[in-house]
């Protein structure tokens, strides 16, 4: 992390009380002597009907007022590279400015920036702190990948604006997902795995033992980006000689595969409608190639977030073979419990 100094933002809420240029001149002149900075110039301008902006400018910054009679409020913000926090001038203006409530705001400024979380509400903002940015673009095939370093869970991908996995947990994410299909029956002879760019679940295959594993990926790109900038999760993958790769759109590579070909098949697409309807379309193909017996497993979102979706996934599984499994895990980097559902091919 960069840091160049500290910012404060502070709204006197409920000001009754219109203050002349002079006190907000006086009352700068004694925060930056508190602050240990050197102020170079001052400029205010009084407006028509009502309301006062005043700027200074510092050595080491800025300080700045602007009123709003009107509304009773009084902003004032105060950015600085000294050594002495900027948090010394709430003190002062606490005691000069009669208010009902203040509004307070401090933030490094540094290289590190806030990402949102999709999943945030109007009443309840989400982030992940972001270290650096390590790529940023849009693939070929149109998604949006960014491999970010976050501060709490290391290197992840984001497709679209959303999280897909990090360092920190992805583990735990695609443990759960293959763990989930061997608990309803150990054969591991084959897999077929749909999506999946990070490779996370195509390495848990290879932990698990399967000696034929097909990939249908559509963009090879993400693959790259994660190979280079996700290593824990994909080396395994790049070694591996029981791994082949088909890209492009998955539904229709599978259509060169024979009948009943694998034990296993793992799908890990986008969690959204779209790939849910487009599942359910292609189902019939997903069944052909499935063994009798065989194990089919979604990771189907989160109904902690999205139930509706979760509930679409369990209805098109339990439609298409007569039965479906939920499993769960807790997943600290998307902070809420993941689902995956398995159905089983009958004999």
């Amino acid at each position: 992390m960069k840091k160049v100094g500290e910012h404060i933002t502070l709204d006197f809420l409920g000001v009754k009380q219109e203050y002349s240029p002079n006190f907000y001149n006086k009352i700068i002149y004694k925060i930056a002597k508190k602050a240990k900075v050197e102020i170079l110039n001052v400029s205010d301008h009084v407006f028509k009907p009502q309301g006062f902006t005043l700027v200074a400018l510092l050595a080491e910054s800025h300080m700045s007022f602007h009123t709003f009679p009107e509304k009773g409020i009084i902003s004032f913000d105060f950015f600085t590279c000294a050594k002495v926090s900027p948090k010394v001038a709430l003190d002062i203006l606490k005691k000069e400015i009669k208010h009902e409530r203040v509004v307070v705001k401090s933030f490094d400024r540094s290289s590190v920036s806030l990402y949102d979380d999709i999943y945030s509400t109007s009443g309840q903002k989400k982030y992940y702190v972001v270290n650096d940015v390590l790529e940023n673009f849009v693939s070929k095939v149109g998604q949006h990948i960014e491999i970010l370093k976050l501060e709490e869970f290391g290197n992840a991908l984001f497709i679209d604006g959303e999280l897909q996995v990090s360092e920190k947990d992805e583990k735990k994410y695609s443990g759960k997902f293959v763990s989930s299909a061997l608990d309803l029956n150990s054969a591991n002879s084959s897999a077929a795995i749909i999506g999946g760019g990070d490779a996370g679940v195509a390495r848990e295959c290879i932990s698990k033992g399967f000696n034929l594993i097909d990939w249908y990926e559509l963009d090879p790109e993400v693959v790259t980006a994660c190979y280079k900038y996700l290593p824990k999760i994909s080396s395994k993958v790049k070694e591996s000689n029981s791994i082949k790769c088909f890209w492009g759109d998955a539904f229709e590579s599978i259509k060169s595969a024979e009948d009943s070909k694998y034990d296993k098949i793992f799908v890990d697409l986008n969690d959204d409608q779209y790939c849910i309807d487009l599942a359910a379309k292609n189902m019939s193909g997903l069944k052909r190639i499935l063994k009798p017996g065989g194990v089919i497993t979604a990771q189907v979102g989160s109904k902690d977030k999205k139930p509706k979706q979760v509930d679409s996934w369990l209805k098109v599984l339990s439609k298409n073979f007569g039965n479906a499994k939920l499993d769960e895990v807790h997943i600290q980097s998307f902070d809420c419990r993941w689902n995956f559902a398995s159905s089983v091919m009958n004999s």
